[in-house]
């Protein structure tokens, strides 16, 4: 069944009112947008227009949802506030974890010890972080001072609003993607330690080391068709859980520390490989080099995986309030 603007429009305001004071404001503001509606087509309006306009004038609904819950917006000023928190949200999300990301594999690779590393690393993620609100903050404080720049802001319109149902990773496509990207995974390491991955030389050699049969190899199977069957679970859930998510966590865990810990043994990938293909000994270079951007390669997409469950578990959790 699709929403109604006027769902949409109250999912989009209770969704950031807490929990205990949700249901009361949905119907409270239901109420509201049903008195001002029946007033609008009873005076001749088309119902379409009416609701558009009545959800017009009730406004932003972060800006509504902040008297609800009675929450001040002011820093700059409210004209800008909530353009001001979404845009620097968005930066801290993205800019800081690739930033913090890339310091660690540039102080790695150049052979700093871990101590250095750590350190280096939140300290220049704590950089990157200062420089986004200040610079972010200073150019909405010259904006609100610039007549020409209030002229050009659009304001909020109902187009605006969120999609009917928050987005919560549980829809068919997003199942069969994940059990064909884990069946296509599992062959290719299959094929890699029982045939192999490329043919130098007259002979095929594999990219992971030879000695992961069977056992690991066989634990990181295991580990996949687990992975396939959460990924049904969600599913047939209809959404992520907090409790699917912790799940999830838990074999994220279990899959990225064993492989992390045989990269650094040099037990993960091949050293063959690389002496064959680079020759005159610079292969132990390159293998140290790749073992580095591989092992950082496998804890962010670990973490990226973990920190994406729990976000549509939240999502999912307040799109099932105000309906």
């Amino acid at each position: 069944m699709t929403a109604t603007l006027t769902d949409r429009y109250v999912l989009a305001v209770t969704r950031s009112i807490p929990e205990q004071q949700r249901a009361d404001v949905a119907d409270e503001l239901r109420a509201s947008i049903a008195d001002q509606l029946d007033a609008r087509i009873e005076a001749g309006e088309p119902a379409d227009a009416a609701e558009r306009a009545v959800l017009t004038e009730l406004g932003d609904p972060d800006r509504l949802a902040a008297g609800y819950a009675d929450r001040p917006l002011s820093l700059i000023g409210p004209r800008y506030f909530l353009e001001w928190k979404r845009l620097l949200v968005l930066l801290l999300w993205i800019v800081v974890p690739l930033a913090a990301f890339g310091l660690a594999l540039g102080q790695t690779l150049s052979g700093a010890p871990f101590g250095a590393i750590i350190g280096d690393t939140i300290g220049g993620a704590i950089s990157v972080g200062v420089h986004l609100a200040f610079w972010t903050t200073l150019v909405f404080a010259l904006v609100e001072r610039s007549d020409e720049a209030r002229t050009h802001l659009a304001p909020w319109t109902v187009d605006r609003l969120p999609a009917d149902t928050p987005y919560t990773g549980a829809r068919f496509s997003d199942m069969i993607a994940s059990v064909v990207f884990l069946a296509i995974a599992a062959a290719a390491l299959l094929w890699d330690q029982l045939v192999g991955a490329v043919y130098l030389n007259g002979q095929w050699m594999s990219l992971l080391s030879p000695s992961l049969w069977p056992w690991w190899v066989g634990g990181l199977l295991v580990a996949m068709g687990v992975d396939a069957v959460l990924q049904i679970i969600v599913f047939l859930r209809g959404r992520w859980t907090f409790a699917l998510a912790a799940f999830n966590t838990v074999l994220n865990i279990v899959i990225a520390v064993p492989a992390v810990w045989l990269l650094s043994q040099g037990r993960l990938l091949n050293p063959e490989f690389w002496t064959l293909v680079i020759p005159n000994g610079e292969g132990d270079k390159v293998f140290g080099i790749i073992s580095v951007i591989a092992g950082f390669a496998i804890a962010g997409i670990a973490v990226w995986d973990i920190v994406d469950a729990f976000l549509k578990a939240r999502r999912a959790a307040r799109g099932r309030i105000g309906r």
